[in-house]
């Protein structure tokens, strides 16, 4: 019996002692997929098992496929397949020292917006690597960033989260956009000048926030005025859905809140959401958003701030005057139909790609123009 005791206290003692030891020497670093980290951590595994010459589990047994589709200027796509490290443990050696990287999958409990199981991925490194860590995530980051530079990255509300809609696009250059003399110039000094401004509303105890108006008939550039704009900041576009199915205040006042940084929130045809101030779709479904919910999302208490918010309209006769009052529409600007000064740079910047043929486009344009006053 004395033997028995004393194996079981040797046993109580090694446990309590490996507990101390991994304590004391070992650091943890716990990331899940609700995290923006967790994303760029795969990403990044996935290129440091393609460059490094013999990954640590290039004989595992638990692996997951991630594909990659890229989509060409030219019509054709590509369709890339890579085998990352799935569920389980694995070893990863980031600047000579050993990490173990243990990524779980929990089955039985799902995400209630996406459907998405829950994952976590754990480093473990000695305590004495626990700098390496940082320097890993930043990595990791800027490795994400560089794959989205030169391209504008749209998102859709997915439940209560924002998710991004389709691959990246091609940044779309400004200048392309042709609109009446003064108008595109007025709306980016006056979005600079909000970016510029943060301390002056803090200061002045104003919420800093800024709200756009664009109206004029289909057509005329408002949406590609404001992905092009978007581009040349470096922001991204939230396009928000008020007829979608299952929104309701508070989900519509945590979207518009919580609302990724550098990113502007769209709203498209604005005048057709509310018809007498009720929220109905094209086959007739009555949406649980009220126009009082949406009025609050925009300037209420529980409202967001650092927000850019766009709205566009086809009929800006059709808005309630509560909707496009100071505060809520800080600057409107009409987009309307090209007059010919607009036709004439736009057929330059299409065909006018070389000196020698100035004068040539010179007269076309201008054979334009006149056919555009006779009609």
């Amino acid at each position: 019996m004395g033997v028995g005791v004393g194996i079981t206290v040797l046993r109580r003692a090694a446990v309590l002692a490996s507990v101390a030891l991994r304590r004391r020497m070992l650091v943890t670093l716990e990331i899940n997929n609700k995290d923006r980290a967790y994303d760029w951590f795969l990403a990044w595994l996935s290129h440091h098992q393609r460059t490094t010459r013999r990954p640590p589990w290039a004989h595992s047994h638990q692996l997951s496929v991630e594909t990659a589709y890229a989509q060409h200027n030219n019509g054709s796509a590509d369709v890339l397949f890579r085998l990352v490290a799935g569920p389980g443990v694995h070893w990863l050696k980031y600047r000579g020292a050993w990490m173990q990287v243990k990524r779980e999958r929990e089955t039985r409990a799902m995400q209630m917006a996406t459907g998405i199981p829950w994952e976590t991925v754990t480093l473990t490194a000695l305590s004495r690597d626990r700098t390496l860590f940082p320097s890993l995530l930043a990595e990791a980051r800027d490795a994400a960033l560089r794959g989205q530079e030169g391209r504008l990255v749209v998102r859709t509300a997915w439940g209560t989260e924002w998710r991004p809609f389709g691959l990246p696009r091609r940044k779309r250059p400004l200048h392309s956009v042709v609109l009446a003399p003064g108008v595109a110039e007025k709306i980016v000094e006056d979005v600079r000048a909000f970016l510029r401004r943060r301390e002056w509303y803090a200061d002045r105890g104003i919420p800093y926030r800024r709200g756009y108006l664009l109206h004029g008939p289909p057509g005329s550039g408002k949406s590609s005025f404001i992905q092009a704009l978007a581009g040349s900041l470096s922001y991204d576009i939230c396009l928000l859905n008020l007829s979608e199915r299952g929104l309701t205040d508070d989900k519509l006042n945590y979207l518009m809140s919580n609302a990724p940084e550098r990113s502007f929130l769209l709203i498209e045809d604005v005048d057709a959401a509310f018809n007498k101030r009720v929220q109905t779709s094209e086959d007739g479904y009555q949406s649980s958003v009220t126009f009082s919910g949406f009025l609050n999302a925009l300037d209420g208490v529980a409202s967001g701030e650092e927000r850019i918010i766009f709205l566009t309209t086809n009929h800006i006769d059709r808005l309630d005057p509560a909707l496009i009052r100071p505060g809520r529409v800080d600057l409107a600007a009409l987009v309307d139909d090209a007059d010919p000064q607009q036709a004439r740079t736009l057929f330059m910047n299409f065909y006018g790609t070389g000196q020698t043929e100035d004068d040539g486009l010179t007269k076309k344009s201008s054979f334009l123009e006149g056919s555009y006053r006779r009609l």
